[in-house]
């Protein structure tokens, strides 16, 4: 590569203004029937909805990514864009409410044209997007994004545990790969200050 070829390949990343974030929907119920139940934001049992401890994660996402005073936390951006999973005849609303309240205080409208199984669609659709780009997803299929980017380093991990409601993925361009990292959220008591194990069979220390 001639020093012209260089200096414009630099200047390309340099500008290069792409984030993707990743987060699971906040807390459900843990069974359809027992406490702790979902309720809608009329105060309703609603088992699709979150628990009040998902709405109470909901509200605190709005401070994480995009604070009263400052940018967001280290390590993360404020969204230009949000993502979450649609839902259709009353099922799945959580991702949407656990974005809703960071989408009110931004004044933009999350997109949710993309649900379950549409994860390669929306990965190439936000891998040439500009700027940041926050998803709110299940977390079964959270994995299936970083294998649809490409090459990524440090590999992800190759699941998202049932119990984990307090992460960040982040991915940023780097070079020709995405580099990957996971953040935690620190919002609310419980929240675990490790991230997740990329070999879910070894015990975290």
């Amino acid at each position: 590569m001639n020093d012209a070829a260089h200096r414009s390949h630099g200047a390309a990343q340099a500008d290069d203004t792409r984030m993707i974030m990743l987060i699971r929907h906040a807390e459900k119920p843990l069974h359809p029937s027992g406490s702790p139940h979902g309720v809608d934001p009329d105060g309703r049992h609603d088992p699709h909805s979150l628990t009040v401890t998902g709405w109470i994660r909901a509200g605190a996402l709005v401070e994480l990514f995009a604070p009263s005073h400052g940018g967001a936390a280290a390590e993360l951006r404020r969204p230009d864009t949000i993502y979450a999973s649609a839902h259709a005849g009353g099922h799945s609303k959580r991702s949407m409410q656990t974005v809703g309240p960071l989408a009110a205080r931004l004044g933009l409208e999350v997109v949710k044209r993309y649900g379950a199984g549409d994860e390669a669609h929306l990965t190439k659709e936000i891998s040439t997007r500009p700027g940041a780009t926050l998803i709110a997803w299940h977390h079964e299929a959270l994995h299936w994004f970083s294998q649809h980017l490409g090459e990524v380093h440090p590999s992800p991990p190759g699941h998202w545990p049932a119990d984990r409601f307090d992460l960040v993925w982040t991915f940023t361009p780097d070079g020709h790969r995405w580099r990957f990292a996971q953040v935690p959220q620190l919002l609310l008591p419980g929240d675990l200050p490790y991230p997740i194990a990329a070999h879910p069979t070894l015990a975290q220390t």
